[in-house]
């Protein structure tokens, strides 16, 4: 025990003794997380948005049938009641809720105006806000259809409403995308490096041949980063309390619990990564062009998932960041609980038990 004691005290030293592993593990975050406190304006298309409509009349459902033939929504369900709204918001599926009034046709013909509350998700306040904007240009377009000829135009008022970040901050957008990246960055890419510096310079084999196990050998090097990422996560959410007043919900135990997981899995992602590199600078490259920028491009960091084509959007099934900043919004934006984000644990939680089992497999195979 003394002897892994030292091992992993002495990862430490050689961290420390790095100025360049210090920027990365301790710059980068801050650095990061204050530049994209900033708004990105992205597209949607083929949004998941639910009906709430109160009066069931032909006008309404002419309404309906117009926003769901366009190519920016798919109607996932009808609610009946708005007691339903929250909780079809919490299982993270649907970005919006339109509320039609109740005697919405009778209304528009009778005092010629009606009423539809727009209802969006402002954990993305971009898409939130294009949202509003595509549904009331639809509605728009409905009006001048129907008001050809007509001396006294109709008029139906959208009224939106942002749930979860009712100011469009996009920093609750950014904050759990880059605390994605800095903890993928940390884990994977530092302890790919760390594991393949070992073997390049020849000192793994001297390892593996001390009193040292192997898996203790693994342990050793990988602990550290556990540590230093555990850290990077509190100073990220600190970060964004403190300076971006960002709220955060939900049960700060599962927060940890889950970014745990997460670092974990991002651990045995860099582990495989190092079994099969000879060299640190193949580790970095793997590492950034095969775990970097799906991350930023595929999890739904900046882009949304919804409006990729279907290909990327199956493959971003299998990346790991994406199920990770689902669950980081549901907890932090929208305090969701265990309950609602169970698949999505589970699916990170396989994923990271698969890296694992590969990588024990691959690292005894480059043992033999």
């Amino acid at each position: 025990m003394k002897l892994f004691i030292g091992f992993v005290t002495k990862e430490f030293y050689h961290i420390f003794r790095d100025k360049r592993s210090l920027f990365i593990l301790f710059g980068m975050p801050i650095v990061q997380i204050l530049l994209f406190g900033f708004a990105i304006t992205n597209e949607i298309n083929n949004v998941d948005i639910a009906i709430l409509d109160h009066s069931k009349d032909a006008t309404t459902k002419e309404i309906i049938n117009k926003i769901s033939t366009s190519k920016y929504f798919s109607i996932k369900q009808h609610i009946e009641r708005e007691a339903d709204i929250e909780t079809v918001f919490k299982k993270g599926k649907v970005k919006a809720v339109l509320n039609f009034e109740k005697d919405f046709s009778k209304n528009l013909i009778k005092d010629y105006q009606a009423t539809v509350q727009i209802i969006s998700d402002a954990t993305d306040p971009n898409t939130a806000n294009t949202i509003s904007n595509y549904v009331s240009s639809i509605l728009q377009n409905y009006l001048q259809e129907q008001n050809k000829g007509i001396k006294i135009n109709y008029v139906i008022i959208s009224q939106p409403r942002m749930v979860y970040n009712p100011e469009l901050k996009s920093v609750y957008m950014f904050v759990p995308g880059v605390m994605t990246i800095i903890l993928m960055l940390v884990s994977a890419m530092m302890t790919s490096i760390s594991i393949t510096r070992e073997k390049e310079l020849g000192t793994m084999e001297i390892l593996l041949v001390s009193p040292i196990k192997p898996f203790q050998v693994i342990i050793g090097k990988v602990f550290p980063y556990i540590f230093l990422s555990i850290i990077n996560a509190i100073v990220i959410v600190l970060l964004s309390i403190f300076i971006f007043k960002m709220p955060v919900q939900g049960s700060l135990f599962l927060l940890g619990v889950e970014s745990v997981l997460f670092i974990i899995s991002a651990l045995a992602l860099g582990i495989l990564i190092s079994t099969i590199s000879a060299t640190q600078q193949t580790a970095m490259m793997i590492s950034l062009m095969g775990l970097m920028l799906p991350v930023i491009l595929l999890s739904g960091f900046i882009f949304p998932i919804s409006s990729m084509p279907v290909p990327l959007q199956i493959i971003s099934n299998v990346i790991p960041a994406k199920w990770f900043i689902i669950i980081l919004k549901g907890i932090m934006l929208k305090g969701v609980g265990l309950q609602f984000i169970w698949k999505e644990t589970l699916i990170l939680f396989g994923m990271t038990f698969f890296f694992i089992v590969l990588s024990v497999k691959k690292y005894k195979i480059r043992l033999e």
